[in-house]
C-alpha cells in the first residue's frame, strides 16, 4: 500500500517530497533515488497512471490535488495513460545501481516502462 514507509521524515515533509518525486518522474520519465524512496514513488505513480486511464473530471481533480504541475497532469492524461491502456499495472521499473558513495545508501533508478 502506498504511503506506509516513513522514510525518516515528518508527515508533511514526506508527502511534499513524494509529490515532487512523482511529478518529476512523470515529467522526465526517469529519476535516481534510494531504493526505499523508489518503491514508494513507484506505488504512487502507478496509482495515478491507473486513475488517468479513465478520463473524467473527478480523476483529473484527484490527479491535480497531488501532482504539483498542471502541464504534467495534462501529459499524464494525454500521453502517458493512453500508452498503458492495454496494460494492467507494472508501469514502472526499479533497477538497483549500487551504494551511494557518501553514506553507502542503496541507490536505484526508477523509470516508466
Amino acid at each position: 500500500m502506498p504511503g506506509t514507509r516513513k522514510l525518516g521524515r515528518e508527515t508533511a515533509h514526506r508527502i511534499a517530497m513524494l509529490r515532487a518525486m512523482v511529478t518529476f518522474l512523470l515529467e522526465k520519465g526517469k529519476i535516481e533515488t534510494t531504493v526505499s524512496r523508489a518503491k514508494e514513488v513507484s506505488a504512487m505513480t502507478e496509482k495515478f497512471i491507473t486513475i488517468a486511464k479513465t478520463e473524467n473530471l473527478a480523476n483529473k481533480r484527484a490527479a491535480m490535488a497531488f501532482i504539483t504541475k498542471e502541464d504534467v497532469v495534462k501529459k499524464l492524461f494525454t500521453e502517458i495513460a493512453p500508452k498503458y491502456a492495454d496494460r494492467n499495472g507494472g508501469y514502472t521499473r526499479i533497477t538497483k545501481i549500487g551504494p551511494r558513495r557518501g553514506d553507502a545508501a542503496e541507490m536505484a533508478v526508477i523509470e516508466l516502462i
